[in-house]
């Protein structure tokens, strides 16, 4: 881990209540101040392959790499997680096969933020919660022209129509965001499983309120409160 940053994390994925499989993947990687959520779509076998594939792609970078080389490190892991996945799903029969991904990596005093699809990042500075990513999806544009709030962009009918995805399409844009860290910043990843029910309001208090000890179960049962419809995984980080 980097010297001039200590962290502490937690990481809790759930399959939801409508769900028989979960296609969400997670993962934690604090020794190289790397966290990760993506979430599969596609069906059984197929949504849940492609999520694990881009997070066993990140944990595969090599350890102890400067900060510059491990961002370009997993930018070019993510990628080849796209090229493979639309190998694979020609090798199924030409069914989309994809997944979201949304990147956390802290090095120095900064952070970044790599992301594609509707996985998000959250970061509480002095109580106040704001989102670090934009949605790629069709809803997301309708915010973004002034035509409605992100927390009713989550009740509109097309509400899962995501414009862009790991493994769909010929090239994967990924979109980046970088920022300095303070100490007490607090960050949240999580699926659209989480989003679809937790207003800005409700993420504020939970995050504000909770110790990591108990935040990440906490935020879990805001979505199952809220139906559980989906797959929800959330990772929160602390700086300290």
């Amino acid at each position: 881990m980097n010297s001039s940053h200590r962290v502490r994390y937690s990481a809790r994925t759930h399959v939801g209540l409508k769900r028989k499989v979960n296609e969400d993947a997670v993962l934690a990687l604090p020794d190289e101040s790397l966290w990760l959520v993506a979430d599969g779509m596609g069906g059984h076998a197929a949504g849940d392959y492609a999520s694990r594939l881009v997070a066993d792609m990140a944990a595969s970078i090599p350890p102890g790499m400067a900060p510059a080389d491990r961002l370009s490190a997993l930018r070019d892991a993510i990628q080849r997680a796209h090229g493979v996945i639309r190998v694979e799903a020609e090798a199924r029969g030409g069914n989309t096969i994809g997944t979201t991904v949304a990147c956390l990596l802290l090095a120095n005093s900064h952070f970044v933020g790599l992301w594609a699809g509707d996985s998000r990042i959250y970061l509480l500075r002095d109580g106040e919660i704001q989102m670090l990513t934009t949605d790629h999806s069709f809803v997301a544009d309708l915010v973004l022209a002034g035509e409605m709030t992100w927390d009713e962009a989550e009740q509109h009918p097309q509400s899962n129509a995501i414009t862009r995805a790991v493994g769909v399409g010929d090239v994967l844009d990924l979109d980046k965001i970088r920022g300095e860290l303070q100490p007490g910043d607090r960050f949240l990843i999580c699926s659209d499983g989480l989003s679809k029910y937790a207003t800005f309001g409700m993420l504020q208090k939970a995050l504000s309120e909770m110790p990591i000890e108990t935040v990440a179960d906490r935020l879990i049962q805001i979505a199952l409160d809220g139906g559980g419809a989906d797959n929800v995984t959330v990772v929160v980080v602390d700086i300290l």
